[in-house]
């Protein structure tokens, strides 16, 4: 079900910039996802999205970006993909993220974008010209099995074309990320689907690979993926409550190993597990440039 509104602001600041890949500002064009991943932290009842299986298209976005952009005195990197994807599969027929990235290359502001759709190579064109500034892109790759993706991100591209997806991105200078998040216990916490994402991100030229070895639970969300777990796998929700209970965070199995073995792989194929920013290329810019003083 899709339901069309017109919204009164679309850029909200961002209060803590370092936390989330240096953005200032973020923006989300849609409501809810079509993804339908099983474990989506939006559907806590803390964000206040009575149906998240029901899309909400700000069918003005792009108008009010452009109102609120022409507006802003102070340069900012543009965040957008924190609570739905900007690449949802009615972006396709809306094309609204593709119109605000029009209205940030005018403006030249810098962007980042996380997503999990390589729907996004159709704005390759106007990437490249934001990257003239400074793009971003991390896309959310949790497993390299596309049929246990399958079953975690029904209605979102495989793994394997997110991946080829990454390998555009990088081939033209965007810089990529790999938001390893969540990882599920008793599903993905394994060593062999932990080190087979470092050396597929290798291959693809990934710089950089943002993990969260866990995942989280709450009220509706934990209702949801319980429900999910017994249907996809049979047992698994045992485990989930006499491990951790009514905790929020659920951390993975032998987490400290398993961070261990990451860290190890991505210090041997160069790959940083720090958050990228535009602050943090104008600073190692700034530091080239007076190191060859």
């Amino acid at each position: 079900m899709i339901k069309e509104i017109d919204a009164k602001v679309l850029l909200s600041p961002n209060k803590k910039p370092s936390g989330w890949f240096g953005t200032n500002y973020l923006f989300n064009i849609y409501r809810g996802c079509e993804h339908r991943c099983i474990y989506c932290d939006s559907r806590s009842l803390c964000y206040k999205i009575e149906n998240f299986d029901e899309l909400i298209v700000k069918r003005n976005a792009i108008e009010l970006l452009r109102k609120e952009l022409k507006g802003k005195r102070k340069k900012g990197t543009i965040g957008t993909g924190s609570m739905s994807d900007p690449y949802t599969i009615s972006e396709k027929k809306y094309s609204l993220t593709r119109g605000c990235l029009e209205a940030i290359a005018e403006y030249n502001f810098p962007v980042h974008i996380t997503t999990k759709s390589n729907l996004i190579l159709r704005d390759i064109d106007l990437l490249e010209e934001i990257n003239k500034t400074y793009a971003s892109v991390a896309i959310t790759i949790t497993t390299t099995n596309d049929a246990l993706a399958k079953k975690i991100e029904p209605f979102a591209p495989s793994s394997t074309d997110r991946f080829k997806a990454l390998g555009v991105l990088a081939t033209i200078g965007i810089c990529t990320s790999i938001t390893m998040m969540p990882i599920l216990p008793f599903i993905e916490d394994t060593e062999e689907n932990i080190l087979d994402i470092v050396e597929k991100a290798n291959y693809y030229g990934v710089k950089y690979i943002v993990p969260w070895l866990g995942m989280s639970l709450r009220d509706m969300q934990r209702y949801y993926y319980y429900e999910k777990l017994d249907e996809n796998f049979p047992g698994i929700r045992e485990k989930y409550e006499k491990s951790f209970g009514n905790n929020y965070k659920c951390s993975a199995r032998n987490m400290n190993k398993l961070w261990y073995l990451l860290s190890d792989a991505c210090n041997k194929y160069g790959i940083s597990l720090k958050m990228p920013s535009y602050q943090s290329k104008i600073s190692s810019v700034q530091l080239d440039f007076l190191d060859k003083l």
